[in-house]
């Protein structure tokens, strides 16, 4: 090849890659002025939607909650499973701080939950509803919740195996009529229902044999038996330590007896009996409980 050749080639070259430099710089540069176009279009569309939602608030207000909808939307599908959600849940839960109770009361209720393994949030419901139906029926209140941690030890869904029912284990087939007023037979799985119909069962017991201990033996279904298989014992056992707990005289709880008592036979219906004077009103057919 001759010099002259050479020579051509090269500025050929030189040309191209002149001609290829100032493409490159030419894009660029519109990149660049596109780019910083684009920019300054988006912070005026910014400043823009900022005045806007400032000067109608309905609007903001509109584009929040479609926002919102749409980041849950977001969320569930990248969960699978929608997130449960209930506000109204805590209206139904029967729960309550035991902080908020008398000391007293307080006191009985850790120390219901450090025996039978029950949280104290539920239990200070049923203390202070025990402590506060009692005064009403001048009943110890701790004799309620002894009777109850012998039933059911505090489960309020128990059933025994002849059909005795919730914390107190009332038999619901028979004092049916007493859920009237809570709405049907199904309120004997509330525990505050439970509880008062219970506790209305046993004033009748306890006006029926004339005594407390009378009136377990009632309460338990054992009115016609020699013994109630040491029943109305364990009551007033748990009924004494829950009293030296309000006094203040508590002491650490012992496993003893920490469950429902045993199985029991049948309920069975005692008749009704002529008071024994006209001070005392005359009973109706009460029926003993059983256990699970």
């Amino acid at each position: 090849m001759t010099a002259l050749g050479k020579s051509s080639l090269e500025a050929t070259l030189k040309s191209v890659q002149s001609s290829v430099s100032n493409i490159a710089d030419d894009i660029a540069q519109g990149f660049f002025e596109i780019t910083h176009s684009g920019f300054a279009l988006l912070g005026l569309a910014v400043v823009f939607a900022v005045i806007t939602l400032s000067a109608r608030p309905d609007l903001r207000q509109a584009g929040e909650t479609r926002l919102m909808a749409w980041l849950q939307a977001r969320h569930e599908a990248v969960a699978g499973v929608p997130e449960p959600s209930d506000p109204g849940a805590i209206e139904r839960a029967t729960a309550s701080n035991p902080k908020d109770l008398p000391q007293q009361q307080a006191a009985v209720a850790f120390w219901l939950s450090r025996k039978y393994g029950v949280a104290p949030e539920p239990l200070s419901v049923l203390v202070s509803e025990a402590f506060e139906i009692g005064q009403k029926a001048r009943l110890d209140p701790t004799l309620i919740l002894a009777i109850m941690a012998i039933e059911s030890g505090f489960n309020p869904f128990a059933q025994s195996p002849v059909g005795a029912q919730g914390l107190m284990q009332v038999m619901t087939k028979v004092h049916h009529d007493k859920y009237e007023n809570f709405g049907g037979r199904l309120a004997a799985f509330d525990p505050v229902t439970n509880l008062r119909v219970g506790v209305k069962v046993l004033q009748e017991c306890i006006a029926r044999a004339g005594s407390i201990e009378g009136g377990l033996k009632y309460y338990v279904g054992a009115a016609n038996m020699e013994n109630d298989g040491g029943y109305a014992g364990k009551v007033m056992a748990e009924h004494a330590r829950l009293l030296a707990v309000v006094s203040g005289k508590g002491f650490a709880p012992s496993p003893y007896d920490a469950r429902p008592a045993a199985p029991r036979p049948a309920p069975t219906v005692i008749p009704v009996k002529a008071a024994p004077s006209a001070d005392v009103p005359e009973p109706e057919k009460v029926a003993a409980l059983a256990t699970s």
